[in-house]
């Protein structure tokens, strides 16, 4: 095997890409810790790896994301030292989000900074991920007493380049034959409405093109607007301000249903529990769904999806959702920009309501709307040239913007 990927925290869209990999690239083999404690993943992962991986003269390249300490695994591993280093970033630490700047724990900024020291390929999911970081290093390294270390941006930067994450988008389908939006509030859709797969003649099977939804002309035949949330129940989300969302549309005794989806870890939330109480005669799911068929059958049920973030440098499951034929509302900031067109941000919350409310009361305006978002510039088909040539081992070991285009 000369591909080797190692995965310090084996969860999510970490999992989802190294799963990718092995499945579409030849000679690879990989290497992971489950998701859990993230902390002492980023803390001791190295350690672990040095035992864990197997000497050999078969190794090219080496591909880890930034949760791991690469300069630490080399200086534990001298025989990796030779190998094309890829350091993929999901996510920085040096602007995630923390409820104090005191609990910024510096030492997971730091590791992250000398990985890309040692990295010979830097890659970010985005725009926003890389030059939040390259941006933030200079004011990161202040907070050193002093002997502070200069320009180590300007060291960085010639090895980073942008290679979106790749999402092999799901062939989804829904029934032409039945539309949505005829079915009385109180009923249930029929099965047959959403499936994963099924027959040709009585399905349009759509790839890297969003589902659009039909619509009924009576606002009195139509289903409520169906919202869903898909993302990790953690703070960085800011679930706070989508529940208080939803219950000021409560309490105009608007008509809406909601999924709130998405993993779960150590610590939830207490506003998922408040939450679920004040909302149980809106729910449609709640909780996670291990399934994937059944996620992708709740996200195309689903009119908008929502996203609320802090943080966010990515959003694979905002772009799964409008493949799914949601509507997107994102906060006009982070990553968003960089990926949906104007009409779908909010800068408020207050906007993030009336566009909300809005839809609750003319749900056919979502139903009828044929989202613009180009899904294929985040495809596997689109990306995956670039990611396999990534993983090749150049003899200089280097990967420029031009050769990933």
């Amino acid at each position: 095997m000369s591909v080797l990927l190692l995965e310090a925290f084996y969860g999510g869209s970490h999992k989802q890409l190294v799963d990718l990999l092995k499945e579409s690239v030849e000679d690879c083999v990989s290497f992971t810790l489950p998701a859990k404690k993230w902390h002492w993943r980023a803390r001791t992962s190295a350690l672990y790896f040095m035992q864990a991986v197997p000497a050999s003269s078969s190794y090219r390249v080496l591909f880890t994301s930034s949760v791991l300490s690469l300069a630490e695994l080399v200086a534990l591993r001298p025989d990796l030292t030779r190998l094309k280093k890829v350091l993929y970033f999901h996510e920085n630490q040096l602007v995630y989000p923390v409820r104090k700047s005191q609990e910024r724990d510096f030492q997971y900024g730091y590791n992250q900074i000398l990985s890309c020291l040692v990295a010979d390929v830097v890659a970010f999911n985005s725009s926003f991920n890389m030059e939040s970081f390259l941006s933030s290093i200079c004011t990161f390294m202040k907070t050193m007493p002093d002997h502070r270390p200069k320009d180590l941006d300007q060291l960085i930067r010639p090895k980073c380049c942008v290679l979106h994450f790749p999402i092999r988008f799901p062939d989804v389908t829904r029934s032409v034959l039945i539309s949505l939006t005829t079915l009385t509030i109180d009923s249930e859709p029929p099965e047959e409405i959403l499936n994963v797969a099924g027959p040709q003649q009585y399905q349009k099977t759509l790839q890297n093109q969003p589902v659009s939804h039909p619509c009924g002309n009576e606002r009195g035949s139509l289903r409520p607007l169906h919202i869903v949330w898909p993302h990790r129940w953690e703070h960085d989300k800011d679930p706070q301000l989508f529940f208080q969302t939803l219950l000021k549309l409560k309490e105009q005794q608007l008509s809406f249903e909601v999924s709130v989806l998405g993993e779960t870890f150590t610590d939830v939330p207490d506003i998922f529990l408040e939450a679920k109480k004040q909302l149980v005669d809106h729910i449609q799911h709640w909780g996670f769904m291990p399934s994937k068929e059944d996620y992708l059958k709740a996200l195309c049920q689903a009119d908008v999806v929502v996203s609320t973030a802090k943080h966010e440098f990515f959003g694979v499951a905002m772009l799964e959702a409008v493949h799914c034929g949601c509507y997107p509302l994102c906060p006009r900031a982070l990553v968003y920009p960089e990926i949906f067109p104007a009409t779908y941000l909010y800068s408020t919350p207050e906007q993030l309501c009336k566009r909300l409310q809005d839809f609750c009361k003319r749900p056919q305006l979502v139903r009828q709307h044929v989202t613009q978002v180009n899904l294929s510039a985040f495809s596997w088909d689109t990306l995956g040239d670039s990611f396999r040539s990534l993983l090749g081992a150049e003899s200089d070991r280097k990967l420029t913007e031009e050769q990933m285009s």
